[in-house]
């Protein structure tokens, strides 16, 4: 959720919870690509995590009149473990 709130810019009322990712998503009011990396590791992780993950972003794409899109990164698969680098929005 604090990855959420940092990259999407969300307003400080983010109550870091999927129902509240859920409604600043339906608020958003510009065109916006939200491209999720590293999402194999949490969906393997957590899998009830993640099919309500799913469900948020799909739900926000097919409402978001804007121009929402959501995209899933098929690339290499990243180590949860590792430290971000600085400057990096993780």
């Amino acid at each position: 959720m604090n990855r959420c709130a940092h990259a999407l810019a969300l307003p400080v009322w983010f109550g870091r919870n999927w129902d509240a990712l859920a409604d600043c998503l339906a608020d958003l009011r510009r065109p916006l690509a939200i491209v999720v990396t590293g999402w194999q590791a949490y969906a393997e992780a957590s899998p009830e995590e993640w099919g309500i993950a799913e469900e948020v972003f799909s739900a926000a794409a097919r409402a978001g009149g804007e121009g929402l899109a959501v995209l899933l990164s098929l690339g290499g698969s990243e180590d949860p473990t590792d430290t971000p680098p600085r400057g990096s929005d993780d």
